[in-house]
């Protein structure tokens, strides 16, 4: 099980690149296509779509690994006992929100499919299939910090927290906030 999740949070991270990468490539033909004096109409829309998906796809492998901004001052000043009950209370709430966000984007996706909504910009597409990434980001994401909140539970250090300390191990101090 524990392999099948690091895929899947692997898999949605690499997607986002891809997004990334996606955007690079929209943006650098819109600009030859320009000098060509081609329209370029729509690329706009085409970026922004990538974007939101590049943003909501690596939202659960940046949670893994102690990308996410945290703070940490309050946490770091707590002994074992009661950091563990700080970080069980905050994971629970954090799997409550994400739930919470990841039923409302799958229900907003749904009902722009049911009614067949339309995107207004210069490329005309259902929008429920850019609006896909944000239901599917969201929950990632929620099964990642469901994922953390059980390992938090079963007495185990959270994965984020050991990601940060061997990143320090390593010297690495650059994703720090």
């Amino acid at each position: 099980m524990r392999r099948a999740l690091n895929f899947l949070y692997g898999a949605a991270g690499y997607l986002a690149a891809f997004f990334i990468f996606a955007i690079f490539v929209v943006m650098i033909g819109q600009t030859l296509m320009r000098e060509l004096g081609m329209r370029t109409g729509g690329t706009d829309d085409i970026v922004a779509w990538f974007c939101a998906a590049a943003a909501f796809l690596a939202m659960a492998d940046t949670f893994k690994r102690g990308d996410f901004v945290r703070v940490g001052l309050l946490l770091e000043s707590l002994g074992p006992k009661a950091r563990q009950a700080f970080e069980i209370g905050s994971l629970g709430v954090a799997t409550v929100f994400c739930g919470y966000l990841a039923f409302w984007a799958g229900r907003f996706t749904f009902e722009s499919w049911q009614f067949n909504d339309m995107a207004n910009g210069l490329i005309v597409i259902p929008m429920w299939i850019p609006q896909l990434s944000f239901v599917v980001g969201a929950l990632i994401l929620c099964i990642a910090v469901l994922d953390e909140f059980v390992i938090v539970l079963s007495g185990r250090r959270p994965t984020y927290v050991i990601a940060t300390e061997e990143r320090h191990a390593r010297g690495d101090f650059t994703e720090d906030v």
